[in-house]
C-alpha cells in the first residue's frame, strides 16, 4: 500500500479540506438519502404519515445505528494509527475482523429492534393513528439492519485511511437508487409507507454491495478476501476499547433524544410532523459537522500515530475556527428561508407555522455544540473516548433528563429550549478538558 492519503506531512488544513469535501457532499447526499423517504411521503401519503416516518421513528431507529456508528470509530481509530505507523498487517486484520463484527452486531441488533420496537413506540408515546404505520416501517428498515452496518464499517474503513471519495460516490449512487424507488413504489405502486421502507431497503443493498467491492479490489492492507475473514480477539477487544464509550454516548444521547420525543408527542400530530419535517432539514448541520468530525479524527489519528503532536494541536484550532464560521452561515440561511424549507415537506399551514418555531428556538444556537463535535473527535483520533462520552453523559445527557422528566407543564418552547442548554455547558467544559492539558492523561495509542 502506497501512501498516497498520508495526511501526516506538508498543509495541515489543506489536506483537510480535501479530505473533508467528499465527506461534506457526501452528507448532503446523506441528507437527500434519509430525506427523500419524507419528502414523498409527506407530500403523497400526508401529514400523518410524514410524522409516522420522522419524529420518534427515525430517533427510535438511529439508537441502534448510532450505537454502531459509535463503535466502528474504534476502528477507525485503530487503523488510522497503523496507517500512521505503517502497521501494514495489523490493518489488514482490523479490515476482516471489522467486517465480522459488523455482520454479527447486524444480526443481533435487527432481533432485538425487531422484537422491542411495538413496546417501545408505546412507552414514548406514539399517537395511536400513526403507530402502525410507524411499525410498518421500522420492521422492514431492520430486516435490513445488517447491510447497513456493513455498508458504514466499509466506509469508516476506507475514510481511516485517508479515501473520502469512494464513499462519496457510493453514497450518491445509492442516493439515486433510492429516490427513484420512493417515487416507483409510492407514487406508482401506490404501496404506501411499506414501499417507502423496502425501497430504502435495496438502495443500502446497492451501496454495500459497492463498498465491499471496492474492499475486494483494493490492494495491499486493505484488501478484502471472505476467505480471511476473522475474529481477532484482540482486535475486537481493542475495537471495543475505543469504540465502545461512543457507542454509548451515542446510545444515552438518541435515549434523551426519544424523552425530548415522549413529550413532543404528547402535543399531537401537527407537532410531530413539524418536528419530523424540522429534523430532515436540521440534519444538514448535523452531517456536515460529523463531516468535520470524521476529517479531524482521521488526522489527528493519523498524526498521533506518527507522533506529530504540534501539528495535532494546529490543526484541532484551525478545524475549529473553521467549522465555528460554517455553523454560523448556516443557522442563517436556516432562519431566513425557513417557510420554503418546510414547504418542501408538507404544505399544511400549521406544520409549517409549528417548524418555524422550532427553528428559531435552535438554529441560531448551532454553532455552541461545534467544539464538542471537533474536540471529541480529536481526543477519538489519539484514542481518548472514554472522557469525552462522561463530559457528554453529564453535560447533555443527564441535564435533558432532568429538564424533561422533572418539570412539569413544559411547554413546546420549553422542550426546545434545553437543546442550546446543553450544548453551551457541554461545549464549556470540553475546551477546559482539552485546552488545559488535562486530556494527555487519557490517550491511547495503539
Amino acid at each position: 500500500m502506497t501512501l498516497s492519503n498520508n495526511i501526516t506531512q506538508g498543509s495541515i488544513i489543506k489536506p483537510l479540506l480535501w479530505f473533508f469535501f467528499p465527506i461534506l457532499i457526501g452528507t448532503f447526499f446523506q441528507q437527500l438519502y434519509n430525506t427523500a423517504d419524507a419528502l414523498i411521503v409527506g407530500n403523497f401519503l400526508g401529514k400523518e404519515a410524514l410524522a409516522a416516518v420522522g419524529g420518534t421513528t427515525s430517533t427510535y431507529l438511529n439508537l441502534y445505528i448510532g450505537f454502531f456508528i459509535g463503535l466502528s470509530a474504534g476502528a477507525t481509530v485503530l487503523i488510522s494509527q497503523y496507517y500512521g505507523s505503517n502497521d501494514y498487517e495489523s490493518i489488514n486484520k482490523t479490515v476482516h475482523t471489522s467486517i465480522s463484527l459488523a455482520t454479527i452486531l447486524g444480526i443481533i441488533l435487527t432481533i432485538v429492534g425487531m422484537l422491542t420496537a411495538r413496546d417501545s413506540l408505546i412507552l414514548l408515546n406514539v399517537p395511536l393513528e400513526i403507530l402502525d404505520l410507524s411499525l410498518e416501517y421500522i420492521y422492514i428498515y431492520f430486516i435490513g439492519m445488517t447491510i447497513v452496518l456493513l455498508y458504514n464499517m466499509g466506509c469508516a474503513i476506507l475514510r481511516a485511511i485517508g479515501d473520502s471519495k469512494r464513499p462519496l460516490y457510493f453514497l450518491i449512487i445509492s442516493c439515486i437508487v433510492n429516490i427513484v424507488l420512493d417515487i416507483l413504489f409510492v407514487y406508482v405502486f401506490h404501496m404506501g409507507i411499506k414501499g417507502a421502507a423496502i425501497a430504502t431497503v435495496i438502495a443500502q443493498l446497492v451501496s454495500t454491495i459497492l463498498v465491499i467491492l471496492a474492499l475486494i479490489k483494493s490492494e495491499g492492507a486493505l484488501h478484502f478476501s471472505f476467505k480471511k475473514l476473522s475474529f481477532d480477539l484482540k482486535i475486537v477487544k481493542e475495537i471495543f476499547k475505543i469504540g465502545l464509550p461512543a457507542a454509548i454516548e451515542s446510545v444515552l444521547y438518541s435515549i434523551s433524544n426519544l424523552l425530548i420525543a415522549w413529550r413532543i408527542n404528547s402535543f399531537g400530530v401537527d407537532v410531530i410532523a413539524a418536528n419530523t419535517a424540522y429534523g430532515k432539514i436540521d440534519a444538514i448541520f448535523w452531517m456536515a459537522l460529523q463531516a468535520f468530525n470524521i476529517s479531524i479524527t482521521t488526522f489527528v489519528g493519523q498524526n498521533f500515530g506518527a507522533k506529530k503532536m504540534d501539528r495535532v494541536k494546529k490543526g484541532v484550532n484551525r478545524w475549529l475556527l473553521l467549522a465555528i464560521a460554517v455553523s454560523m452561515l448556516m443557522s442563517l440561511i436556516m432562519c431566513l428561508f425557513a417557510p420554503n424549507l418546510l414547504a418542501i415537506f408538507n404544505s399544511d399551514q400549521e406544520v409549517i407555522k409549528i417548524g418555524q418555531e422550532i427553528i428559531m428556538w435552535i438554529a441560531p444556537f448551532w454553532f455552541t455544540y461545534v467544539p464538542v463535535e471537533i474536540i471529541a473527535g480529536a481526543l477519538r483520533g489519539m484514542g481518548n473516548t472514554l472522557i469525552p462520552t462522561i463530559i457528554t453523559l453529564i453535560g447533555i445527557i443527564i441535564i435533558r433528563l432532568v429538564w424533561v422528566l422533572i418539570l412539569q407543564d413544559l411547554s413546546l418552547g420549553m422542550v426546545f429550549s434545553i437543546y442550546p442548554i446543553s450544548w453551551l455547558i457541554t461545549a464549556l467544559v470540553f475546551m477546559i478538558y482539552y485546552y488545559s492539558g488535562l486530556y494527555k492523561r487519557h490517550v491511547y495509542l495503539a
